[in-house]
């Protein structure tokens, strides 16, 4: 039996990501950091789209598939839990920017920030149902975003 770095690593659950970009990708992440920050939160096998939209997409979504009349900055849509996760996440680029420059955060940073909490979602994680779960789930964003190397995004 060889002794490799390589095969010292655990092996990786299964990702097939897709990265969709019909506005443009100026402001955009890139594929590679998408599934950096998917693969981070992500606890087991997965299929997951992330779709990086303008703010008219964006308010269509979140009016037609939550009801509210406006833009927000990231939308999952879970499609079927079991050994696979199933589902999309809709990132608001213009929302993105807004905020980060009002929080006073890079771009790279806070769009990380949304695609971990967005995946958190998409695996069953509620921050709108109790103080309990919002803080449990904000603890869980915090570790992967420092594990990621990026800073507290609740600072």
């Amino acid at each position: 039996m060889r002794s490799t770095a390589a095969s010292a690593r655990p092996r990786l659950p299964e990702l097939r990501l897709s990265v969709q970009y019909p506005g443009g990708r100026e402001g955009a992440p890139t594929r590679p950091q998408v599934r950096r920050w998917v693969r981070a939160a992500c606890t087991g096998p997965a299929e997951i789209t992330v779709r990086c939209v303008g703010a008219e997409e964006g308010q269509r979504l979140n009016r037609d598939y939550r009801g509210k009349d406006y833009a927000t900055n990231v939308l999952s849509f879970p499609y079927e839990s079991g050994p696979i996760l199933f589902g999309d996440l809709v990132l608001c680029l213009p929302v993105a920017e807004r905020e980060a420059q009002e929080q006073g955060k890079s771009l790279e940073a806070h769009s990380a920030h949304l695609i971990v909490h967005g995946m958190l979602h998409l695996q069953g994680y509620d921050h709108e149902t109790g103080h309990d779960d919002a803080a449990h789930m904000e603890a869980i964003e915090r570790e992967i975003m420092g594990a990621l190397g990026y800073p507290d995004p609740y600072a």
